[in-house]
Formats: structure tokens, C-alpha cells, sequence
């Protein structure tokens, strides 16, 4: 049972590791503002949530394992709401969507 709990909890812990990763070349590769905020948004939470649901199955039946439950809680309510709050800060501040009719030459829609 402690072996298949180990190896749960690696492969949490592999793709949590890759979720940051692939959000890490995403806020690089992104071209504006809110993209980048989106990859970061979702990969930051996919991310964290994976990487914690590990520890949780290498913690076992530990005090620990209600801390982290209430640290992913929080992550999966302010990781979300911080992001929605910055676009829209951003928004209001003038900052604008790039579109791909943009970056082409051609009449943006809308």
C-alpha cells in the first residue's frame, strides 16, 4: 500500500511540475497582456493543485495533510480571482486585447 501510495504521489508531483513548466513557456511565448495572464492563471493553479495533492499522499493521514488541503483551497479560490482582477484592472486602464487582425495588417473586428 506505501508503494502505491508513493507512486501516486510522484505522478502528482511529475505533472504538477510540467502544468508550472508549460506555464512558464506560455507567460514567455504569449504576445499580450491578458494571454499570458490566462496561461499563467490556469497552469499556476493546475499546477499548484497537482504539486499539492502530491505532498498530501506523502504526508498520509498527518495534521499536514489538513494544512495542505486548506493551503489548495485557498490557491483555488485567489488564483483565479487575482487573475480576473488583474485583466480587469488592466482593462479599465486602457490596456487592449491584441488581435491576430492586428498583428496582420487588417481590420480588427468588433
Amino acid at each position: 500500500m506505501e508503494l502505491a501510495a508513493d507512486i501516486a504521489s510522484w505522478v502528482f508531483i511529475v505533472v504538477g511540475g510540467v502544468f508550472a513548466v508549460i506555464g512558464g513557456i506560455g507567460v514567455v511565448r504569449m504576445p499580450d497582456l491578458f494571454t499570458r495572464m490566462h496561461a499563467a492563471g490556469i497552469t499556476d493553479t493546475a499546477g499548484a493543485g497537482f504539486l499539492i495533492v502530491g505532498m498530501m499522499f506523502q504526508a498520509g493521514w498527518t495534521i499536514v495533510t489538513i494544512k495542505l488541503v486548506l493551503i489548495l483551497a485557498f490557491i483555488f479560490f485567489t488564483s483565479p480571482t487575482s487573475t480576473h482582477a488583474l485583466a480587469q484592472a488592466a482593462l479599465s486602464g486602457g490596456v487592449e486585447p491584441e488581435n491576430t487582425e492586428d498583428r496582420r495588417g487588417g481590420k480588427a473586428e468588433g
